[in-house]
């Protein structure tokens, strides 16, 4: 299973850096969200991206956990988690909009927890803005990291992320 995994890894890796991160994405914002193949996440740059074959299709900035700092390690540390997962369900009545799952805890994940003797946590999503949530409340959201390491972004872009991806679709969530 590891050796699958790295394989896939593996194969994604330059369908991630294939186009340059500068002219092309502002030239992809402009263009219709199609169906993605895989999402990046760039956990520094407070960024998620969609790609189809290499090509950058939309790019949308984002919250992450309050201690985004490094990989998830365990439940309740609020880190957002790093490698190779894909997106294996949805949830169409989320409390924050809606909200896809991300496939962590992976074996590597898990194992690692276990030798610590903790609990790695889940129910790791990419999600809208909460239910409560009022417009007027400006860039609040964007304004610092608020999650327990999910990754946010706007009602609006969580309908056109919900729309590109099918259940399945990788995401690398990079440092």
């Amino acid at each position: 299973m590891k050796r699958r995994r790295l394989l896939a890894y593996l194969f994604l890796l330059p369908l991630a850096f294939a186009l340059p991160f500068g002219e092309g994405l502002i030239e992809a914002q402009l263009s219709p969200v199609g169906k993605a193949d895989l999402v990046l996440v760039f956990k520094a740059e407070r960024r998620l991206e969609l790609r189809f074959q290499g090509r950058a299709l939309r790019s949308y900035r984002i919250a992450l956990g309050g201690n985004p700092l490094g990989h998830k390690m365990q439940e309740g540390d609020q880190r957002t988690p790093e490698g190779l997962y894909h997106l294996d369900w949805r949830n169409p009545d989320s409390s924050y909009y809606k909200s896809l799952h991300v496939s962590y805890p992976n074996e590597l994940d898990s194992d690692r927890a276990s030798a610590q003797g903790v609990d790695p946590g889940g129910m790791i999503m990419i999600h809208g803005l909460p239910n409560w949530y009022r417009p007027g409340l400006a860039d609040w959201v964007f304004q610092r990291d608020w999650t327990n390491g999910c990754i946010a972004v706007g009602n609006d872009e969580m309908e056109e992320i919900w729309q590109a991806v099918d259940d399945g679709t990788p995401i690398m969530i990079f440092r």
